[in-house]
């Protein structure tokens, strides 16, 4: 009996693993631009799914039966359009984005006649449909030369220094626990190497067009800029004069071109180093 329990749950576990989740946005009549509450709803919905392996994200936009065939295709384009903005400004990968259509007007379906105003207000919509892949993905492990080993090593005035397992939340400016400690490590080095000075910088994934992306705790849309200080702000505390720093947001100009989780990064570029014999500062 204990076996067939455990088998059981198994099942049904696999049937929830590979179940869509969903999501519906609602919008005024005309409009396309999400509204502040539809807009919250939708953020809570990404945080659910953020640290989901997706396999794609359908977004299909709708209008009410009012109006031509025409200016609903178009505005149903449009809301759809409207909800692909928002996923891409939170960091989420288009290349899952799959289908982004307008599907014009759902026909109105009347039961009661007081009931029609509520009916069109719920028929104008974007649903948005997102499907884990199952089984997930297996995490690739590499071990490349760490960012301390570098520090640490001979360094030169252009080198770029990518701060492995700097590891920030989707769409927020501060860490993950688990890249206190590396960032702890990092720290200790470049206090002792007064020699190098440098410009921290912040980098997004997934936006449009090399857009910055937006930040959910400060509302606003320079998330690269507030990674940057983040670091910045971290080692200024940790003791590092901040004469030898700056930092900058570099938005998404720079893509790695691999996993879209690895934009989201920091980096260090190194814009001067002393000689021993150099007593000059770097302006």
């Amino acid at each position: 009996m204990k076996q067939v329990l455990v088998i059981a749950m198994f099942f049904s576990q696999i049937i929830w693993a590979q179940e869509e989740l969903k999501h519906e946005v609602f919008f005024k009549t005309d409009a396309y631009d999400v509204s502040v509450p539809e807009q919250a709803r939708l953020l809570t919905f990404l945080s659910q799914i953020e640290s989901l392996d997706i396999e794609k994200i359908s977004i299909y936009g709708f209008t009410d039966d009012r109006g031509s065939a025409d200016y609903n295709m178009t505005l149903s384009q449009n809301r759809a359009n409207s909800i692909k903005v928002i996923f891409s400004d939170n960091e989420f990968d288009e290349s899952v984005i799959t289908n982004v259509d307008g599907k014009g007007k759902i026909l109105l379906k009347v039961v009661q006649e007081e009931n029609v105003s509520k009916i069109r207000s719920l028929n104008r919509k974007v649903e948005i449909i997102v499907t884990p892949v199952f089984p997930p993905k297996p995490e690739v492990v590499t071990m490349p030369k760490t960012a301390s080993e570098t520090l640490a090593g001979d360094i030169k005035i252009g080198d770029h220094i990518l701060l492995d397992n700097i590891l920030f939340k989707t769409s927020y400016s501060y860490l993950l626990p688990e890249s206190v400690k590396t960032l702890e490590e990092i720290s200790k080095i470049l206090l002792k190497r007064t020699d190098i000075y440098f410009t921290i910088q912040g980098h997004v994934c997934c936006t449009q067009n090399s857009r910055d992306a937006y930040d959910r705790k400060t509302k606003k849309q320079n998330l690269s800029v507030a990674r940057a200080k983040y670091i910045y702000d971290y080692l200024a505390k940790k003791g590092i004069d901040p004469k030898r720093m700056k930092y900058v947001g570099m938005r998404r100009k720079f893509p790695l071109g691999g996993e879209a989780k690895y934009d989201r990064r920091v980096e260090i570029l190194v814009t001067y180093v002393k000689e021993n014999n150099d007593t000059s500062e770097a302006n």
